[in-house]
């Protein structure tokens, strides 16, 4: 991941969305049980990180220079997709509810992005008119995200779930 790949701190974020929105896709059409897993625990990766990056780094930038509204909003939506993130990483496709599951941490997901993407009134607008630098703020985060990533390999993902990236359950 090159910094020139991403112009800045939202655009970093904008691209994980769709990769995450394009996992879903792929996991909507699966349907080996070994495939849908591997889909599912990459999912799962993918929206810990982003969540991580969020959560340390980027809604502190922004807490009173932002509505506290749309950041305590955003914080409760992580906290509902993190019970889910667990579950879907404690189960198997062949669990009862785990495709149910899947795609209510996808309406979820599709939801928090609408939000923060959202012109003009959305977090990620709301986020652009403020003083923040969000060239220095996206260097700080893909420096977390891109160390998040080498620890989730370094511990063998998808299979493996490393503890370092564990979310805590809401």
């Amino acid at each position: 991941m090159a910094k020139d790949e991403y112009s800045d701190a939202i655009a970093l974020l904008k691209a994980d969305h769709r990769t995450v929105e394009d996992l879903f896709e792929a996991y909507e059409k699966a349907t080996a049980t070994a495939r849908k897993r591997d889909i599912a625990q990459n999912i799962c990766l993918e929206l810990k990180i982003h969540t991580m990056i969020e959560e340390e780094i980027f809604y502190p930038a922004f807490r009173g220079k932002i509505e506290d509204d749309t950041l305590d909003e955003a914080y409760v939506e992580h906290d509902g997709a993190k019970l889910l993130v667990n579950d879907i990483e404690a189960g198997s496709p062949d669990d009862d509810f785990y495709d149910a599951k899947v795609t209510v941490l996808s309406e979820e997901i599709k939801h928090h992005v609408h939000e923060e993407e959202m012109p003009s009134k959305g977090m990620f607008a709301q986020c652009r008119r403020t003083d923040v630098d969000l060239v220095a703020l996206r260097d700080q985060m893909l420096a977390r995200k891109t160390e998040l990533m080498a620890q989730a390999k370094a511990s063998g993902l998808p299979a493996a779930k490393p503890s370092v990236v564990n979310l805590i359950a809401a």
